[in-house]
């Protein structure tokens, strides 16, 4: 397979990637985004309601948020393609990404694949998984209108989808193994007022029960302070444990940190040349939209004077 040759390839259609291209290509860099997913958007694109990013003084859906900047990127003329990346592997200055079908080789890479969410790993959630276990609120909770149902976490995800599900929902639990939640104050204190939102503190999903016949019935519950066990019944439950970084593609090139983020410094410069990364997949301390698209903006700076030897090329 010969590679398609190209100034830049980012890797990833989320708000990082999508900003890193609108920037990209007004620098007229012949760059290329690619998406593993038929859709841009990532994670945010499965958000319900996005009302904390800047420009926007009433809510919009992830989804719209998404679609707006994949269609300015466009407007700027970002070749946007689904491909999937499985390695990065360096070949004679430049970078060769390989892929199941395509192949590009690139001057250099932005990394902009984000997180997947993580799974509980109990008995019983891979039989019920896309059958009554989920970990998007935006795409399943009209399936549940009346019925109760369990979201697991205790962070800004999981309070703010269990919100959103009381538009559908008869009951919501949260399942959270500590005695208070980890989400924004403003959120938690619209679940804790909510009438049908029921907060299950200290309390961890030890298996997920169902049958062939009923599908998922419930949930077998422990707690984690007095060894209580219980069970709980609900049709569907929606996880927010946490994420995975989607870093394997670059696992043996580029510096990572303990959860398998990639370290940079503030200009988005990894440690292997020619190398950015931005957005969730990169090791910081807040995870939002805006430092996404901060970041995204940085890493094309830095990746166009790399390419370019521009004074700050760094590298």
């Amino acid at each position: 397979m010969t590679p398609v040759e190209r100034d830049l390839v980012i890797v990833g259609g989320g708000p990082a990637g999508l900003t890193a291209g609108i920037y990209a290509a007004r620098g007229r860099l012949d760059a290329v985004l690619l998406e593993a997913k038929p859709l841009t958007g990532g994670q945010v694109a499965t958000t319900d309601v996005v009302e904390n990013y800047p420009g926007f003084p009433e809510p919009l859906s992830g989804a719209e948020l998404m679609d707006k900047m994949r269609r300015q990127a466009e407007r700027f003329g970002l070749k946007i393609t689904t491909a999937e990346v499985t390695k990065v592997i360096p070949q004679n200055g430049k970078y060769l990404l390989e892929g199941a079908k395509t192949s590009y080789l690139a001057k250099a890479a932005i990394i902009a694949t984000g997180t997947e969410s993580r799974k509980l790993g109990v008995p019983g959630e891979k039989e019920y998984w896309g059958m009554g276990v989920t970990t998007c609120a935006t795409c399943d909770g009209p399936l549940y209108r009346g019925k109760p149902v369990a979201v697991v976490g205790g962070g800004d995800s999981a309070v703010k989808e269990a919100v959103y599900l009381t538009n559908f929902a008869g009951v919501v639990y949260i399942i959270h193994r500590r005695d208070k939640l980890r989400a924004e104050k403003v959120i938690q204190e619209q679940a804790l007022a909510h009438e049908k939102i029921e907060v299950v503190w200290d309390t961890v999903v030890t298996e997920i029960l169902g049958s062939a016949d009923a599908g998922l019935t419930g949930l077998r519950l422990k707690n984690v302070k007095t060894g209580e066990e219980a069970e709980l019944a609900v049709d569907g439950v929606f996880l927010y444990v946490g994420v995975t970084a989607n870093t394997d593609l670059v696992k043996d090139l580029v510096e990572l940190d303990d959860a398998g983020l990639i370290i940079t410094d503030n200009e988005m410069r990894a440690n292997a040349p020619g190398i950015f990364a931005a957005g969730d997949c990169r090791s910081k301390a807040f995870k939002q939209v805006a430092t996404a698209v901060g970041e995204g903006a940085a890493a094309a700076f830095s990746a166009q004077e790399y390419i370019t030897g521009g004074p700050y090329a760094g590298g």
